[in-house]
C-alpha cells in the first residue's frame, strides 16, 4: 500500500483558499486546502464536515462549472444555489462521489451502470457462435435481444386479487388494499364517481358484469359522468407492476410485496434474453452464464479469449473488471440489480469510472469511502485514493475511520460540537498534530469487554439460505448486544435482514434505507411532534389547529410556509434568499399572535430538543423529545429542515424513531456509518441502555470499537459471495481476538498496535 506524498506534492504550495463560509453551521470560518494532496476532513455528526465540503466548496465548483456552458446545456444540468461564503480561490473541476443508493429501475444492474455489460455484449456479437447479429441482439433493454415474455426483465408480475380487494367490504370501507386507492383519495374518487358502482355495496354482492367492469373497465364513453372508466385492475397494473420494489418505502412497500406476486421468467428463466441470444456460446459459456458469475472468477473466463480480432474489447473489459477486483467488488456479479447494493458498494461502483481516467488536476469529493467496508479491506480504498493523488489530483474525503484518516496528508477539524455548537475549524495540519478529542478517540485501541451479559434465551435460524448463505444454523442470544461481523460480501445483512427478521418477524429493523425528506420536512414532522403541538396551540388559544401548521392556514404567504424564497431565473441557477416577510420563521403574522407557555410556534420550533423537553412533559410529546435526546440529537432544532441535516443525523433521527417500541428485538445494520468515533460511544451507551431494560440488540457492523464491545459476535465468511455465506465464529469477542478468521485478525492487530485500524 502506497502512502507516500510525490515529490511534486510535497513541493507545491497551491491551495483551496475558502473565505468567511457560513453555510448551514459553519461561523464564517477561513479554511485552506492543500492541492494535490489527500485531505481528509473530520470531527463529530453535525459539526459541519458536509456544509464546508459538499455545500460550499463542490456547490461553488460545480456551479462556477456549470456557468461555462449554453444556456441550453445548462437548463438540463442540476442547477446549484451560489453558497453563503465571502469569497472562494483556486477552485478546479470538482467530482463528487457520494454514498447516494445507485437505485435506478429494474433494468439497472451492475453491468449496465460500469459499462462492463457493453464491452460483453459487444464481444459476443463478435466472437461468440452462433453468430446473431450485432450487440443490441444480446442486449436485454433491446427489443432485438430481450426475452419477449418479460420485456427484459426476468421476472413476470400479477396481481394478487385476494390481497388487493376485500370482498366483505364496500368502496366506501375501504374495499381496496392498497394506500394509493384508499377511500377518499384522487384514485378512489375516479373510480367511485365513475358513475358505475353502488359504493356502499359489498364487492360480494357485485353481479359478474359489475366486478368485471370494476376490474377491467369500460370501453365506451357514451352516458358516462367522467368519460371512459379505466378499471381497477388495468390502472393498477399499468402504474405498479413495473415499479422498482428498491425505490419503495414504508407502507407502500409492504402493500406491494403483499399484493404484488413475482415470478421467475419461465421462457427465458430469469435470463432477460431472447432465445437466440441465450444460445450463442463463447469458449463454452453463454452470456448468462457469465454475467451471472462473480466478477472475480469472470476475469479468467474473458482473458481466456485469444481470439486477436477481438483482442481491444477483451482488453478493455479485462480492465474494468480488474478494476471492480481492486475496489473489493469481485464478489458482485454483472447481473446484480444496483437497487439491491448497499450505499458503500453504490459508492465503489461509482468510484470505477474515475480509476482509468487519464484526466489530472481535479478535485475529488469524497464521502465516507471507507462505508461498508471491513477493515481487511480498507487498504484498496486507500490505495484508489493515493493513485488519484498521485496522478495529480486533489482528493478531500469526509471520512471518521482511523487508518484512512491516517493516510491522509493534511486532516481538517470541524467542532467541537455538533451543530450550533460546531462550525468552527479546530484544526488544519497533519495527524500528528491533532491534540484534540478526535485526535484521542483515532488513537484509541478498542476496548474489549471482559465480562459478557448472560443471555435470557436465543433466536434459532435455521436452514438460512437467502442469496449467497449456506443453510446457515445459528442461534442469536437474546437480551444482549450481538455483533454480527465479516467481510463485505459475506453474507450478514442477508442473515440480519432477511433470516434473522423471519424467525422474528416481530423485530424492528433499523435498516440502511434512506430517510426520505424534502424542503417541508423537520424532525418534528419525521417524528410525529408537530400535530400534538399544534393541537396544544389550539386548545390554548381557541383556534383551529391548521393556523400553526406552516403548509396550512398559518404558513407565511409570501413563502408558502417554507421559509425561504425560490427564485426561478430560467436558464440561470435558481436565486434562494431568506423570506423578508416571515424572516424564515415560515409563519404568518397571524400563527405568530398565539403563544404556548409563552413562546411563539416559531420560537418552538427553533428550540433544540433539549430546551423543548423543559416546556412539554406532555405524554405524546415529551417521551419523543426524549428520544432525541438519548440519540445525541438534543442539540437539533425541532424546524430545521430535514434536507440539511447530515448522514449521522438522519440515521439517529431514524433510530430516534424506533426506540418507542418497548421489549422488542432491535436489529440494526451499520448503525456507526457517518458517526464520529465520539458518536460511536453515545451509541453504545443507547445499545447499553436497550440491554439493561431487557431488549435484545443485533448489530451488523464492522466498526470494531462496536465488536470489541458486545457480548456476542458472530463472524460470517470466510471470503464473499461464494467464498462466504458460512459462520466461521461464534462466541465472545476476547476469544474472536485469537480467532484465525477476518474479524479475528483486524481485532488482534487494533488490540497490539491501537491506531491505524
Amino acid at each position: 500500500m502506497s502512502t507516500s506524498v510525490p515529490t511534486v506534492g510535497r513541493m507545491h504550495t497551491e491551495r483551496i483558499r475558502i473565505v468567511g463560509a457560513r453555510e448551514h453551521n459553519l461561523t464564517g470560518i477561513d479554511v485552506d486546502i492543500p492541492k494535490r494532496r489527500l485531505t481528509a476532513v473530520t470531527g463529530v455528526s453535525g459539526s459541519g464536515k458536509s456544509s464546508l465540503v459538499f455545500d460550499t466548496l463542490a456547490a461553488e465548483a460545480q456551479r462556477q462549472l456549470n456557468e461555462t456552458y449554453t444556456s441550453f446545456v445548462r437548463n438540463r444540468l442540476p442547477r446549484y444555489g451560489a453558497p453563503d461564503v465571502d469569497a472562494m480561490h483556486r477552485l478546479g473541476a470538482t467530482i463528487v462521489v457520494d454514498q447516494r443508493r445507485l437505485g435506478g429501475n429494474a433494468r439497472s444492474t451492475v453491468g449496465t451502470v460500469t459499462e462492463a455489460a457493453s464491452l460483453l455484449r459487444l464481444l459476443y456479437s463478435r466472437a461468440a457462435r452462433p453468430g446473431i447479429g450485432d450487440s443490441s441482439a444480446f442486449s436485454f433493454n433491446e427489443p432485438a435481444g430481450w426475452c419477449p415474455e418479460c420485456t427484459g426483465l426476468g421476472t413476470v408480475r400479477s396481481v394478487d386479487i385476494g390481497a388487493l380487494l376485500d370482498t366483505g367490504r364496500s368502496l366506501d370501507d375501504g374495499a381496496i388494499r392498497f394506500p394509493t386507492f384508499q377511500a377518499g383519495g384522487w384514485m378512489w374518487r375516479s373510480l367511485a364517481e365513475s358513475g358505475h358502482f353502488d359504493t356502499g355495496k359489498p364487492l360480494r354482492d357485485y353481479t359478474e358484469a359489475e366486478w368485471q367492469l370494476l376490474l377491467r373497465g369500460d370501453t365506451g364513453t357514451a352516458g358516462r359522468p367522467h368519460g371512459r372508466y379505466e378499471g381497477l385492475l388495468t390502472r393498477f397494473e399499468r402504474i405498479w407492476l413495473g415499479k422498482d420494489v428498491a425505490s419503495l418505502t414504508g407502507g407502500t412497500r409492504a402493500a406491494f410485496e403483499r399484493v404484488v406476486t413475482q415470478r421467475r421468467c419461465p421462457a427465458c428463466d430469469g435470463a432477460r434474453l431472447s432465445a437466440a441470444a441465450r444460445g450463442a456460446r463463447l469458449n463454452g459459456h453463454t452470456l448468462p452464464e457469465c454475467t451471472a458469475m462473480e466478477i472475480a472468477e469472470l476475469v479468467p473466463v474473458v482473458t481466456a479469449v485469444t481470439d486477436p480480432t477481438v483482442a481491444p474489447v477483451v482488453a478493455a473489459l479485462r480492465a474494468q473488471l480488474d478494476r471492480l477486483v481492486s475496489i473489493g467488488l469481485g464478489y458482485l456479479t454483472l447481473d446484480r440489480p444496483t437497487g439491491t447494493l448497499s450505499g458503500g458498494e453504490s459508492q465503489r461502483v461509482k468510484m470505477v469510472k474515475h480509476l482509468g481516467s487519464s484526466l489530472t488536476d481535479l478535485t475529488y469529493v469524497f464521502d465516507e469511502p471507507s462505508a461498508g467496508l471491513h477493515p481487511r479491506d480498507l487498504h484498496q480504498v486507500i490505495d484508489l485514493l493515493t493513485s488519484l493523488r498521485d496522478k495529480g489530483n486533489t482528493v478531500i474525503v469526509v471520512e471518521h475511520d482511523p487508518a484512512l484518516v491516517a493516510a491522509a496528508d493534511h486532516v481538517l477539524e470541524l467542532g467541537p460540537g455538533a451543530g450550533a455548537a460546531g462550525g468552527r475549524l479546530t484544526h488544519a495540519g497533519p495527524l500528528a498534530g491533532l491534540d484534540t478529542d478526535t485526535g484521542r478517540r483515532l488513537r484509541r485501541p478498542p476496548v474489549v469487554r471482559t465480562c459478557p451479559r448472560p443471555a435470557t434465551g436465543a433466536i434459532s435460524i435455521r436452514g438460512a439460505h437467502q442469496h449467497n448463505l449456506r443453510d446457515v444454523d445459528v442461534a442469536v442470544p437474546t437480551g444482549v448486544l450481538t455483533a454480527v461481523t465479516g467481510v463485505a460480501g459475506s453474507g450478514k445483512s442477508s442473515l440480519v435482514c432477511t433470516g434473522l427478521v423471519a424467525a422474528c418477524p416481530a423485530a424492528v429493523l433499523v435498516d440502511q434505507a434512506a430517510v426520505h425528506v424534502s424542503r417541508r420536512s423537520c424532525p418534528a414532522t419525521y417524528l410525529g411532534l408537530l400535530d400534538p403541538i399544534r393541537a396544544l396551540f389550539a386548545a390554548a388559544n381557541g383556534v383551529s389547529p391548521a393556523l400553526f401548521s406552516p403548509n396550512a392556514e398559518g404558513g407565511c404567504r409570501h413563502c408558502g410556509g417554507l421559509g425561504l424564497i425560490y427564485t426561478d431565473l430560467a436558464f440561470l441557477d435558481p436565486m434562494v434568499t431568506v423570506c423578508e416577510h416571515c424572516g424564515g420563521e415560515r409563519f404568518g403574522p397571524e400563527a405568530l399572535r398565539y403563544r404556548l407557555a409563552g413562546h411563539t410556534i416559531g420560537a418552538l420550533l427553533r428550540m433544540s430538543a433539549v430546551q423543548a423537553v423543559e416546556v412539554f412533559g406532555q405524554p405524546r410529546i415529551r417521551p419523543v423529545l426524549e428520544r432525541l435526546v438519548e440519540v445525541g440529537l438534543g442539540y437539533l432544532p425541532l424546524g430545521q429542515p430535514s434536507t440539511t441535516l447530515s448522514g449521522g443525523e438522519r440515521q439517529r433521527l431514524k433510530l430516534a424513531a424506533e426506540l418507542r417500541h418497548p421489549g422488542r428485538v432491535y436489529l440494526f445494520d451499520e448503525p456507526t456509518t457517518g458517526l464520529h468515533p465520539a458518536d460511536t460511544d453515545g451509541l453504545l451507551a443507547i445499545f447499553d441502555r436497550l440491554v439493561a431494560r431487557g431488549h435484545t440488540v443485533v448489530v451488523v457492523e464492522h466498526d470494531l470499537d462496536v465488536v470489541a464491545h458486545a457480548d456476542h459476535v458472530i463472524d460470517l465468511g470466510p471470503g464473499a459471495g461464494r467464498q462466504g455465506g458460512r459462520v466461521v465464529f461464534t462466541g465472545p469477542p476476547a476469544d474472536l481476538a485469537a480467532a484465525d478468521t477476518a474479524t479475528g485478525r483486524a481485532l488482534a492487530a487494533a488490540l497490539r498496535a491501537g491506531s491505524p485500524r
